[in-house]
């Protein structure tokens, strides 16, 4: 049977006063929607280890698809903390579903605004903006994850076309994409951004099976052998590692308030579970232990989401740095993972079971926790950013 999403998302600090209300109204469309075609079906999907591809066009209606993309091109124009709100909304549903959305605009739109022609944009980022056309980014080597500088995917020039080949893996999106934003050296070793299309001879996308963490994300390899793309398809605006890591930083920041929506979600089940679970006589939320757990959970997500509510500003202004973004990152998905694992201690049995949504959240976050810079590097970005010293290498 579908389950029924009965969330309310916690403010301890009303911090629903700093948003405007046009942040609230975005938020209620994209919860209202989650509530009505995510939750239902999230579960099942997760069990059957199948994305839900029919909720691409519904992605795309709210506006979950390049929402700070300028209107010109078919975004929504918004700012950063509208984008962090649907993020956060979207992975209270379900961390699979923010990565959809989250490499379609983030990864995919981002890159072709900021760095291609305008040829590029006004032929890929109104579709892509309307979900006709689905994207992913080919970043990540089977050999090179933490050091994207080692890659060894090649472009070669062949006169009025590039000759692409290697593999990328991990890829979000990859099963279904049309297009995939590749990133590859050049004859000189410098680190490029390439548009391949899906039907281009020599590029499949193998999907990865067998996961036991984001099961209702499609994941899969991009794989180039003696792929002729046309030169029109490079990116012409940026060169060197600054490109892929410039994407990055935008999704980085979306899952900071992506993940706060799955602890949230976590939260909001442990709480009102404990508070009709009854043992020993009464509703174990009367127990000092349960309650000792319930209280860190939410003095932790009002921390996030201070912490996502400035950095939303600061982007907005043009202002953040990556080092801050990475610092929300690493924090607010730690932050996550434990209050999930909490509140599966809070529910017992129950919470590992597809009738509630903690298990699945947890899974997914062990994905989050290491997925656009694990947890230890953005450690070492922060660590880096304080000390002017790189122990990196």
């Amino acid at each position: 049977m579908p389950r029924t999403d009965l969330f309310e998302s916690p403010d301890y600090y009303l911090v629903d006063e700093l948003l405007s209300d046009e942040h609230k109204l975005i938020r209620q469309s994209v919860r209202d929607w989650v509530k009505k075609e995510v939750s239902p079906i999230i579960e099942n999907q997760a069990q059957k280890a199948e994305f839900p591809k029919q909720l691409i066009k519904g992605l795309a209606d709210i506006g979950a698809f390049g929402p700070t993309v300028p209107v010109e091109y078919g975004g929504a124009g918004l700012d950063y903390t509208a984008y962090g709100i649907i993020m956060q909304e979207l992975e209270r549903g379900d961390s699979g579903i923010r990565s959809t959305a989250s490499v379609q605009g983030s990864l995919v739109m981002y890159p072709i605004y900021a760095y291609g022609s305008e040829e590029q944009k006004h032929k890929y980022l109104p579709k892509l903006a309307s979900g006709e056309l689905m994207g992913c980014f080919g970043l990540t080597e089977p050999d090179h994850g933490s050091n994207p500088g080692g890659m060894i995917t090649n472009i070669k020039d062949a006169g009025d076309h590039y000759i692409l080949n290697g593999a990328k893996m991990w890829i979000s999106n990859a099963p279904f994409a049309d297009i995939a934003v590749v990133w590859a050296k050049d004859e000189t070793g410098k680190v490029r951004g390439i548009i391949v299309e899906r039907g281009m001879e020599g590029f499949s996308t193998p999907e990865t099976h067998n996961k036991w963490s984001l099961r209702a994300s499609a994941t899969g390899e991009l794989v180039f052998d003696n792929v002729k793309v046309p030169k029109e398809n490079l990116l012409p605006n940026v060169a060197g590692l600054k490109g892929p890591l410039g994407c990055l930083n935008q999704a980085r920041y979306g899952i900071s308030w992506g993940a706060i929506g799955a602890a949230m979600d976590c939260y909001d089940t442990a709480l009102r579970y404990a508070k009709e679970r009854v043992q020993f006589g009464k509703p174990i939320a009367g127990f000092q232990l349960q309650q000792k757990k319930l209280a860190e959970m939410v003095t932790e997500i009002t921390k996030a989401q201070l912490l996502a509510w400035r950095l939303g500003t600061l982007k907005s202004e043009n202002r953040a740095t990556a080092a801050q973004i990475s610092m929300a990152k690493r924090n607010n998905v730690d932050m996550a993972l434990h209050i999930a694992r909490e509140a599966r201690q809070i529910l017992g049995g129950m919470g590992i079971t597809g009738e509630y949504s903690i298990m699945r959240h947890m899974m997914n976050l062990e994905s989050v926790i290491t997925y656009e810079g694990t947890h230890d590097i953005h450690l070492l970005i922060t660590g880096m950013d304080i000390t002017g010293l790189d122990a990196f290498k």
